[in-house]
C-alpha cells in the first residue's frame, strides 16, 4: 500500500509547530467537503478570480492547500510563507498546541455521518492507498466502530466540538453549503477577515458549485495519477448531494446506525441534516 501520509512519530512532529496569527487551517473527518473548502478557501483569498490559482500544470488544489499530516508537509508548512492554507483530517490533539492560544484559524466541517459513511466506502473502492471493502455491510461496521482512516466519526466530532471555546474556530455544515453557498461563503470570508464585495462572492460561489468544480480538472483531482487513485474505478467528486445514505441503508442498518448515533451524540447540542428536503 502507498503511504501517502506521515508516520506517527512524524506526524507527532505537528503539536510542537510555531503558529502564526494568518495561518488557517480547514478541519474535517474524511469525505465532508475538503476538497470543496481548497477550492472555496483559494477563491476567497484570490477575491473570485479563479484564474489567479488556475495552472494546466497543477495535479489539484492540493499542491495549493495540502494535508499538513501527508509526507513532507511539516517541513513545506515550516517554510512557506504566509497566509500558510493547510487541511487536515487530525484530532485537536494532534495539531498545533498554539491553536489552543487562539493562534491561526480554523475552520471545521461537519456533514451528517450517514452520508459520510456513503462517501467514504465508494472512496475506498477507488483510492489506491486504501483496503477495498469486502462488501457495504463490512464497511458499515468498520465505520461505526472506527476501525477505519480517520478513526471514529463520532470522537473526531465531539473532540473538535470541545474546543469550540479555546480555539479561533468556525463551525460550518456541509448541508448548509449545499442549501445556500452564498451565505457560507460569508462567513467564511468574515471569519477569515476577508472583504468581499457582491461581485466577488458571486464569483467564489459560481467557481465553486459541484458542476463548476467537476468540470475543473484541478478542483476535481482528475489529474491525479492512477497510482494513487484509480480514475476507471470512480471519481473524487462522486455526488456532493444530501441523503444518498437512503439507496445504501436497509432499514435494520438504519436503525442500528440511529442507535449508536443516539448513544454517542446524545450529549452533544449538535443537529444534522439528514435528507435534501430538511430544512436547512
Amino acid at each position: 500500500m502507498i503511504r501517502m501520509f506521515a508516520k506517527l512519530s512524524e506526524v507527532e512532529q505537528i503539536y510542537n509547530l510555531e503558529i502564526r496569527d494568518s495561518d488557517v487551517f480547514v478541519v474535517t473527518y474524511p469525505k465532508s467537503g475538503t476538497i470543496w473548502m481548497q477550492q472555496i478557501l483559494l477563491l476567497i483569498k484570490a477575491k473570485g478570480e479563479v484564474t489567479a490559482f488556475t495552472d494546466p500544470d497543477t495535479e489539484s488544489n492540493g499542491d495549493l492547500i495540502p494535508w499538513i499530516e501527508l509526507n513532507g508537509g511539516i517541513e513545506a508548512f515550516i517554510t512557506a510563507s504566509s497566509p500558510r492554507l493547510r487541511v487536515s483530517h487530525l484530532q485537536p490533539q494532534l495539531m498545533p498546541a498554539a491553536l489552543s492560544q487562539k493562534k491561526g484559524k480554523v475552520i471545521y466541517v461537519l456533514r451528517n455521518p450517514k452520508d459520510v459513511l456513503v462517501s467514504y466506502y465508494h472512496f475506498h473502492k477507488f483510492a489506491v492507498f486504501l483496503e477495498t471493502p469486502a462488501s457495504f455491510d463490512v464497511f458499515f461496521e468498520k465505520f461505526i466502530t472506527g476501525d477505519v482512516n480517520g478513526s471514529s466519526w463520532f470522537e473526531h466530532i465531539k473532540t473538535w466540538y470541545s474546543q469550540k471555546d479555546k480555539m479561533n474556530i468556525l463551525f460550518i455544515r456541509y448541508e448548509d453549503m449545499i442549501h445556500d453557498l452564498r451565505s457560507a461563503v460569508q462567513r467564511m470570508s468574515l471569519f477569515l477577515g476577508e472583504e468581499l464585495n457582491e461581485e466577488q462572492i458571486a464569483n467564489v460561489v459560481k467557481h465553486s458549485t459541484f458542476k463548476s468544480m467537476q468540470r475543473n480538472p484541478q478542483a476535481s483531482y482528475e489529474r491525479v495519477p492512477n497510482l494513487l487513485l484509480n480514475q476507471q474505478q470512480g471519481k473524487f467528486m462522486r455526488k456532493g448531494t444530501i441523503g444518498d445514505w437512503k439507496h445504501h441503508f436497509t432499514v435494520a442498518l438504519n436503525e442500528r446506525f440511529d442507535q449508536v448515533f443516539q448513544k454517542e451524540m446524545k450529549d452533544l447540542p449538535l443537529s444534522f441534516i439528514w435528507d435534501i428536503n430538511d430544512d436547512a
